[in-house]
């Protein structure tokens, strides 16, 4: 059976209650909210028990010759960067560039290295993991002038919708996923010489390119790598984690495709595999900010089907 369409009445309750949210943590000092958001996410986790069972089975299945204490604390710390993430989301149209310099650690070093690359013309395909809080890294690019975009669904919800777009802020656009034009847009921008963000989709139902990944095995996208293919711009694997109240970067390689590859298609699986051996073993470093809580990552088999 179909599922019901909510009414505008619904969509617009929702979007209510989201605003009334956005307007406590806005008030509340940064530090104040953070300190909230930890505690909430603490408590969620170890005495209501969201997810718990689930999530330690999975971070024990990875690292078996971890204690149970320390599988816990992986567990609370992830859960934490996730609501942690939420309340930067919510106040991440005032981030101003001041804001950015203290706390993304080493920022200009890594916006300037950047500009470097896409200043060549080719723009950069910049593949991040769903660590620490993603977003930033887009974020302290934008605000320290480099071109970049990313794509997004579209929410269900309209007013949802909009306002996501409003909370990337200033120099980050967001092209909706699935629309008839985003392809070309993309290819054109990186042309232009911008950055293209993306999260390797995890999440295809039919086979595409089988990886090893956290002690199973993930069925990834190659279309990110492409793009790569298409244009000639290299791939930039980054990761964020959060060290001592700081967003810090780890620039993890820089992977350049053969634009020449007699097989466009397999030159990208080749590409997708080395970024994942990248990511990889980043998360395995510093398990903590990996978002173990999508019971859809490497646990959904991928469909079987010919490839062509």
């Amino acid at each position: 059976m179909a599922k019901k369409r909510k009414s505008n009445f619904q969509f617009y309750i929702e979007y209510l209650t989201l605003r009334i949210a956005c307007g406590i943590i806005n008030a509340i000092p940064y530090p104040i909210a953070s300190a909230i958001g930890k505690g909430l996410a603490s408590f969620a986790f170890n005495v209501i028990g969201i997810n718990k069972k689930r999530t330690i089975e999975r971070i024990k299945s990875v690292f078996p010759e971890k204690s149970e204490k320390e599988v816990k604390q992986i567990a609370v710390k992830s859960f934490q960067n996730i609501i942690l993430n939420g309340v930067e989301m919510i106040r991440s149209a005032k981030l101003s560039k001041k804001w950015i310099a203290r706390h993304v650690k080493d920022v200009e070093y890594y916006s300037n290295a950047l500009k470097e690359v896409v200043t060549k013309g080719k723009g950069a395909v910049i593949m991040v993991p769903h660590s620490g809080n993603w977003y930033m890294a887009a974020w302290a690019m934008a605000r320290y002038g480099i071109p970049i975009f990313a794509i997004a669904a579209k929410q269900r919800n309209p007013y949802i919708n909009a306002w996501m777009h409003r909370q990337y802020g200033e120099g980050l656009e967001v092209l909706e996923r699935g629309s008839a034009s985003v392809m070309r847009e993309i290819i054109s921008r990186l042309h232009k010489g911008h950055a293209f963000a993306i999260l390797p989709d995890l999440r295809v139902p039919e086979e595409d390119v089988i990886v090893p990944f956290l002690n199973g095995e993930a069925n990834i996208s190659h279309g990110g790598a492409m793009f790569a293919v298409s244009t000639g711009a290299p791939i930039i694997v980054a990761v964020m984690r959060r060290e001592n109240g700081m967003h810090t970067f780890t620039h993890a390689a820089t992977i350049y495709p053969n634009t020449d590859a007699p097989d466009r298609k397999e030159e990208a699986r080749r590409l997708m595999r080395e970024v994942m051996g990248y990511i990889d073993a980043e998360i395995k470093k510093s398990p903590e900010h990996w978002f173990w809580f999508n019971k859809r990552w490497v646990l959904q088999p991928p469909q079987k089907r010919t490839r062509t």
